[in-house]
């Protein structure tokens, strides 16, 4: 009986522990954040369907960056892929068994990218042809989805014939989407701008996709050093914060600035980071800097440094937690959001991004590298102290991923 309560207890502990992945997704600051496809079927063919497929992003601080997004499925019959309209399938397989019309795609598993914004109007749709990029509901809700129709063969013609692709996979351009599977929700109605017909979709299924930063890298994309006007003292971003350097005399895996070997940006945004050589090895480096400490105010300075030599950084936005932002007074140099956090009225939290045309983009590692923004904030005497870190962050995000902080013993002591 002992031997067996024991084996008992084991497997329960194992299949515990299989339950619950690293990879979850959950997200404190965003609980419901979530990029959700839709198909519609909007008509019938002599083999299959016409459908529209919507690419909606309801995170509030997550987007889709460079080079794009691009959608995957397998289908569960023998259906083919007969054109595409606002978006490109990347292989066409084999399509020997067709000997007249050649379809556009006749593989298993296609995937679809985006196309860009260049792309000549007859080939374009609603919603379409952003190059992949999808900025997030909360900094630019009006490019926050992105859309392609698609013509499909050698597929059910009716609802009951039709076979819902399963395996939907969405990269990024990398991982850190897991989607779950399709279901089949009530009909879209489609209303055109005159509001003077009323039509719906034929048959529409959703998939919804969580991300998960444990997914998209393997190690952490970003860290934040802290410091204060009256303190020498600086808790730099950790050593090996993102990576360590393999050899610290002659490095291979990063680029020294002072080097006459430093890469030309090039034309393409490339998903590899090549950084710059720090004691961090992070592609993003964000300081927090306590700059001026009134009586009744206090402000600070964050410089955004992008250390990597591969990639600008289109429409970056930063989310800080900090319990004073229900007395933040005034912003200067981004657009600012407060977030409400735990179902609360409490606003402890802040998403910050640049301004369109001026600090937007942030440039490859170098010169132009970098972005600032301040923040002036009013003292809350009654509850709250500069003393003892409470200047600095709780917590720092940049583009959705979470940064690494230095240990709370190491912050600089402001008086």
């Amino acid at each position: 009986m002992s031997f067996l309560s024991k084996s008992t207890v084991l497997l329960l502990f194992v299949l515990c522990c299989a339950s619950f992945s690293s990879t979850e997704a959950y997200d404190a600051l965003d609980p419901n954040g979530n990029i959700t496809i839709k198909w519609d079927i909007v008509s019938w063919t002599p083999d299959g369907y016409v459908a529209l497929v919507n690419i909606y992003n309801y995170q509030q601080f997550r987007h889709i960056q460079a080079p794009g997004w691009s959608l995957g499925w397998t289908w569960q019959n023998n259906e083919v892929i007969w054109s595409v309209v606002g978006g490109q399938t990347t292989e066409q397989g084999n399509c020997s068994r067709f000997k007249g019309n050649i379809p556009r795609c006749c593989k298993k598993s296609p995937t679809v990218v985006d196309l860009s914004p260049r792309t000549p109007h007859n080939q374009k749709i609603a919603n379409c042809c952003k190059g992949g990029l999808i900025s997030s509901v909360v900094q630019d809700p009006a490019n926050s989805a992105s859309s392609f129709q698609i013509s499909v063969g050698s597929a059910g013609t009716n609802n009951r014939t039709v076979r819902i692709p399963k395996n939907i996979t969405l990269n990024t351009p990398g991982p850190g989407y897991t989607c779950g599977p399709s279901r089949i929700v009530r009909s879209t109605r489609f209303i055109p701008a005159d509001k003077r017909r009323v039509t719906r979709a034929f048959l529409t299924w959703n998939t919804t996709c969580t991300y998960s930063q444990f997914l998209a890298h393997k190690t952490p994309a970003c860290c934040v050093s802290l410091s204060s006007f009256n303190s020498k003292a600086i808790a730099s971003c950790p050593t090996c914060s993102c990576s360590c350097r393999k050899n610290y005399n002659v490095s291979t895996d990063c680029v020294n600035p002072k080097s006459p070997n430093v890469p030309v940006p090039g034309q393409k945004n490339i998903i590899t980071p090549l950084v710059q050589c720090t004691s961090h090895m992070c592609p993003i480096k964000i300081q927090w800097h306590l700059k001026l400490n009134y009586k009744d105010y206090w402000r600070v300075r964050i410089t955004v440094r992008n250390l990597n030599y591969h990639m600008n950084y289109k429409q970056w936005n930063l989310v800080v937690q900090h319990p004073n932002f229900d007395n933040l007074t005034q912003v200067f140099g981004s657009r600012y959001k407060a977030l409400t956090l735990h179902s609360t009225t409490s606003n402890d939290a802040a998403m910050l991004w640049g301004i369109k045309d001026y600090n937007d983009v942030l440039m490859r590692a170098g010169r132009d590298g970098k972005a600032q923004l301040e923040l002036l904030f009013r003292k809350d005497k009654a509850a709250l102290t500069s003393k003892k870190g409470w200047a600095f962050p709780q917590r720092i995000y940049f583009n959705g991923d979470s940064c690494v902080l230095p240990p709370p013993d190491a912050y600089p002591m402001v008086a």
